[in-house]
């Protein structure tokens, strides 16, 4: 396993930063299949997220967060099997990688929302992918928004998702199901506007500064125009 300076790390994780996947030493543990899988990942997200896309609807890459976590080293792979493993199995695993990402520098201050874990599930298939993350996240997607300030998506084929700005755009489609792990931040509120799960969970979790940051985004609407 490559050394990962800025985490602490369980004994049994592997974890791969983008660059790392083509040095032969650095994933000389992992089985071809794995190798493959992260490749796979790793090539779509330097090629397709970290850069802008005619159909995304707005300015800048597909994911703002990634030009920056690629360039500072903040993003990092980790190949999983779900075969074998029961749902509390994976739940537990899921809660790992969160307790790993936390741990991550850095934890404040430029850069901390920058840092992101992927955990590419190796042996899942695109049919089965749907009904396993929505297994995972009915039971901990909100819990980790609220309490520990993660906000985690599924990627996977035919995932149906459609970007906040075009909704003919599915960004969510990757060729090998992986889940994301995130800091929360105040932007996500795009994503949860229509959802009356979600948005109260999100203003409870910014508080104040939540209030503020729709604030901003309605004084840009036209219905000011007959005001100024």
């Amino acid at each position: 396993m490559p050394p990962i300076k800025t985490l602490v790390a369980a004994p049994t994780t592997k974890l791969f930063r983008v660059e790392d996947l083509e040095e032969v030493g650095k994933t000389r543990e992992l089985a071809e299949g794995e190798r493959q899988a992260l490749r796979a990942v790793g090539d779509w997200i330097k090629i397709f997220m970290a850069r802008p896309h005619k159909d995304l609807g707005r300015a800048g890459p597909v994911c703002p967060f990634v030009p920056a976590a690629l360039e500072q080293k903040t993003l990092w792979l980790a190949p999983e099997r779900s075969a074998g493993r029961s749902a509390a199995d994976i739940i537990q695993l899921v809660d790992d990688y969160k307790r790993l990402l936390l741990a991550a520098q850095p934890v404040d201050g430029d850069g901390a929302n920058d840092k992101s874990i992927v955990v590419v599930f190796t042996d899942l298939t695109a049919a089965r992918a749907k009904d396993f993350f929505a297994g995972v996240l009915n039971q901990i997607g909100i819990p980790s928004y609220a309490d520990d300030g993660l906000a985690m998506g599924p990627f996977y084929e035919g995932n149906p998702d459609t970007a906040i700005h075009n909704p003919h755009f599915r960004p969510f489609i990757s060729p090998v199901p992986f889940l994301l792990i995130r800091p929360a931040v105040i932007t996500d509120w795009k994503f949860f506007l229509n959802n009356e799960d979600w948005l109260p969970v999100w203003a409870r979790r910014h508080g104040e500064p939540a209030v503020q940051a729709l604030a901003e985004e309605l004084r840009r609407l036209p219905w000011r125009a007959g005001r100024d």
